[in-house]
Formats: structure tokens, C-alpha cells, sequence
């Protein structure tokens, strides 16, 4: 197939993962009346774990193209009544450092948590379920003479097709056999959460009713309401992987309270108050590989979402991202389709421009990188430190990537956005 004409035979795909950016791309290959897509899911249905996430304008921006906004009610999300996106804190003292505004953000895109369900949902809302196949864990991944691809599920199950998508996150299964070279490895970083009622909450006096990140010199504790009645705690820190790298869960492992606390020793009083309400917690180990040269491979794959980008949530928009994947992937396809042209050229175009995207995130990650790296090697105070990683890492220079606009894939452009 990828050798013919897209006009000369409709386009068979298969997507690998009913997450966010699977989802998606079932909506945006939906609107190809040139495609047979299926979504397969190796879950026994399509459901969400995990805790809170970020809706940036980005992320609205093509929920709303996708027909997902509106399934999103007020009650599913909470936005600051002051409307910033997110406020920093040092974590010992409590002090406001820095309160960063949406000015110019239209109101309907303005920044929101919800639990990570809420999106899920909207999104399969807008997907034709009799397209998706659960119980299907992908296990082998196979070119053929003819260019198409050979998919086979543990089941038993296998299907020739001329696109395999690869949605199947940051341990991506579909890579694994597209790039068989590359590797993700434990961050030595680990996020635990959990997830409290308003009411809970709300025996803590004083508790900042926004975004609110407490930051430290090595670790960070976000806390913020996510709407219909949740309230979430997060944690970032450095955990080394003293036991090997076998005993690291990528994704949801049951942790204690007392594991997550003791990072937070050297806090203010009002963050131990709000850690000593958890109860469910997770561990979520970090990890993350180096960044891929390109997105696609043999004229008949493509990676989406974390499967595309081993990030590791670095920029807390893993959902934009994959949204903004799925979005330039049809439209890529779209565009050669129109031309009379072949599946590798739409595929091509794609990765002009989702991979130089991808590419300056990457610097932006070498940069965090170095801060670091002079913070450990300098001897700042708990308050120097914190003074340093708020100017340095979490300024409002890098926020033009949640006001990226893919729409110019829609006119053929290979123009990419970038900073503004």
C-alpha cells in the first residue's frame, strides 16, 4: 500500500491504545470517508487511571474541532475564579512567589484540571464503539513483501493492515518493533498521587483554592480542586532505583502514605496537613527515553502521543500533545489523499512536523536539565534553590507550547508553530 496511490484502495488502520491520543485519532480517521480504522485496547474496556490533568488552550482547541469540548460540563473541571493557570509556592514557607496569568486566552480555552475520566469520556462520546476491540494486547508487529503491516494480539488474533498507529503510551509496544534500537529507562524521578473529596480538604485551613504548585529544591508538591467534588495531591521526586530497575512500576503502583510524606519533611506546616489526608495513594515511576528522529516508519506507522515523545509528563500537556498528533496525523493523510498521493508521503509530511515539534521540547528538557544540575552543584538554602528553579524552569517563556495551533496541516502547510 504504501507504494500506491491513496485513491486506489481504501486505507486500513489499526490503532494501538484507546487512550486520549487513540481516541482521538478514531475521531479524526472518522471523518476520512477513505479509511477503515479500528481501535484496538489490550484493557477489557476503555477506562482511565491516574489522577488530575491539564486542559490548556491547545488541548481545547482541538477538543472543540473534535466535537469533545461540549461533553465537558463545568462541573468536570476547575478553573481559578482569577483565571491564572498556576500559582508557585515555596513549599517551606508558603509564600506566593509567582501567580501566572492568560492574558489574551479566550475564555472557553482557559486552563483547567480534571481527573484524566472526564477527558476519556468526553472523548469516547465521539467514537463509534463498535470500532473498538478490547482484550487485544498487542505482542508482534511485522512488515510484509507488500509494505503493509502484519499485527498479532496474544489472543490468537492478527490483521494485515496498511497503517498500524501506535497510541500505546511511553512503554509503546509499537515502537518497540518500529524502532527496536531505542529505549526508555527509570528518570530516577517518581510522581505519587492521590485523590481527596472538597469536603476532606476543607478541615485544612487556608488551602489555596487554585493551581497551586509548593515547590522545594528537589521535589514538588501540587495540590489543586479538579471539579465534581475531587481535590488532588501530587508529588514529584528523586527516588534512585536501589533495588533495580525490574522492582519500577511505569503506572499505578499501590505505595504508602508514609512513602510519599517523607520527601516533605522540611515543608510548612499547612502542606503536612494536607499530605496527612491521603489515603489511596499511587507511585507512578518516571520514565523516559531520548527523543526519536522521527515519528514514522517504513512508509505504514506512526506514533502518537507518548508513543511518539518519551517525556514523562514533562510538561504536564501529555493530552495536548497526543491531540495535536492525531489531529496532523489525519490531516497529513488528508492532504496526500487530495494530491492523489501515497500513504508514505502523507506520513512524511507528518513527520515534518510533529519531529522538529518534538525537537525543540527536547531542548527545552536539556535546559531544565542544566538548572538542575547548577542547583545540586551550588550550596543554596531550601529558598535559594527554590528561587533559582521558579526563574529558571518555571518562567512563562516555554508557554507558547500550550498555545501551539495545528490547524495549518489543515491547509497542506508544513509551516511548524513555534515560540511567539
Amino acid at each position: 500500500m504504501p507504494s500506491q496511490n491513496l485513491r486506489e484502495s481504501r486505507l486500513k488502520v489499526a490503532i494501538i491504545g484507546a487512550g486520549p491520543a487513540g481516541l482521538g485519532a478514531a475521531i479524526e480517521f472518522n471523518k476520512l470517508p477513505f479509511v477503515d480504522w479500528t481501535v484496538y485496547e489490550k484493557a477489557s474496556a476503555v477506562r482511565e487511571i491516574g489522577a488530575g490533568l491539564s486542559i490548556q488552550s491547545n488541548t481545547w482547541r482541538l477538543l472543540e474541532s473534535m466535537g469533545a469540548a461540549k461533553n465537558l460540563k463545568p462541573k468536570d473541571f476547575f478553573r481559578p475564579a482569577d483565571n491564572h493557570s498556576v500559582q508557585h509556592r515555596n513549599g517551606r514557607t508558603g509564600e506566593l512567589l509567582v501567580s501566572h496569568g492568560q492574558p489574551g486566552t479566550p475564555e472557553s480555552q482557559l486552563h483547567a484540571r480534571a481527573h484524566r475520566a472526564k477527558l476519556q469520556n468526553a472523548l469516547l462520546k465521539e467514537v463509534d464503539t463498535k470500532h473498538i476491540s478490547l482484550s487485544k494486547r498487542l505482542i508482534k508487529v511485522t512488515r510484509q513483501a507488500s509494505g503493509r503491516q502484519l499485527i498479532e494480539f496474544q489472543d490468537g488474533f492478527k490483521d494485515e493492515v496498511d497503517l498500524v498507529v501506535g497510541a500505546d503510551g511511553v512503554r509503546s509496544v509499537v515502537r518497540s518493533f518500529a524502532f527496536p534500537d531505542h529505549r526508555v529507562s527509570y528518570t530516577g524521578r517518581t510522581s505519587y498521587r492521590t485523590l481527596i473529596t472538597s469536603e476532606e480538604v476543607a478541615r485544612v485551613p487556608d488551602v489555596p483554592n487554585a493551581v497551586t504548585f509548593w515547590q522545594g529544591p528537589s521535589q514538588w508538591l501540587y495540590t489543586c480542586p479538579l471539579g465534581d467534588g475531587l481535590f488532588e495531591i501530587t508529588t514529584m521526586v528523586n527516588e534512585p532505583n536501589e533495588g533495580g530497575e525490574k522492582e519500577k512500576v511505569s503506572w499505578g503502583q499501590d505505595a504508602t502514605v508514609e512513602q510519599m510524606t517523607r520527601h516533605f519533611k522540611d515543608f510548612a506546616p499547612i502542606t503536612k496537613d494536607i499530605l496527612a489526608l491521603s489515603k489511596d495513594v499511587k507511585q507512578y515511576a518516571l520514565f523516559a527515553g531520548p527523543r526519536l528522529e522521527s515519528v514514522v516508519a517504513n512508509g505504514s506507522v506512526a506514533l502518537v502521543g507518548d508513543a511518539s515523545h518519551p517525556l514523562s509528563g514533562a510538561f504536564g500537556n501529555g493530552a495536548g500533545f497526543a491531540l495535536e498528533d492525531v489531529y496532523a496525523l489525519a490531516a497529513s493523510i488528508s492532504w496526500a489523499y487530495e494530491r492523489d498521493l501515497n500513504l508514505s508521503e502523507g506520513l512524511n509530511l507528518f513527520d515534518q512536523v510533529r519531529s522538529p515539534h518534538y525537537a525543540k521540547l527536547y531542548g527545552i528538557l536539556d535546559e531544565f536539565g542544566k538548572t538542575d544540575a547548577y542547583v545540586r552543584a551550588s550550596n543554596f538554602d531550601f529558598d535559594g534553590a527554590v528561587k533559582v528553579l521558579i526563574e529558571q524552569t518555571w518562567s512563562q517563556r516555554h508557554h507558547w507550547l500550550y498555545d501551539y495551533d495545528a490547524s495549518p496541516l489543515s491547509n497542506g502547510s508544513t509551516n511548524v508553530p513555534g515560540p511567539r
